[in-house]
């Protein structure tokens, strides 16, 4: 009787294993196709980016961009770079011999006093 019982329970467990191994086995197969539909609709955008920069590379030529600059010109307001344009060394700032110190520590005392300089620079230009 007790051999009856375990052999019943032996097979009730070896059942339910199979079911769980059977239900395991397809969704490992779902997963894999999942996988490779996710591989193939990445090939299809690197196909469609590599697409994307060949003809972000022909649209930024020069070639294709002095036409339409030419044409709206006068409407732009642009022209060829001048060397007018460009400042000289000359114009530029020295650095100060030293650093203004009187500044730098009324700044630091009205910050430990709490006061935010950003805020009366901003009321002052309201």
């Amino acid at each position: 009787m007790m051999m009856r019982n375990l052999n019943i329970i032996l097979m009730l467990t070896s059942a339910i294993a199979l079911a769980g191994v059977y239900g395991l086995k397809f969704s490992i197969e779902d997963t894999a196709n999942e996988r490779s539909a996710l591989i193939a609709k990445i090939k299809s955008q690197e196909g469609d980016l590599s697409l994307l920069k060949a003809d972000w590379a022909a649209l930024n030529q020069p070639g294709h961009i002095e036409p339409i600059v030419r044409r709206h010109q006068e409407a732009l307001g642009i022209g060829p770079v001048q060397q007018e344009q460009f400042g000289t060394f000359a114009d530029l700032p020295m650095r100060p011999a030293a650093p203004d110190n009187k500044a730098l520590n009324a700044l630091f005392e009205s910050l430990d006093a709490g006061v935010d300089p950003i805020d009366a620079i901003l009321e002052g230009l309201q």
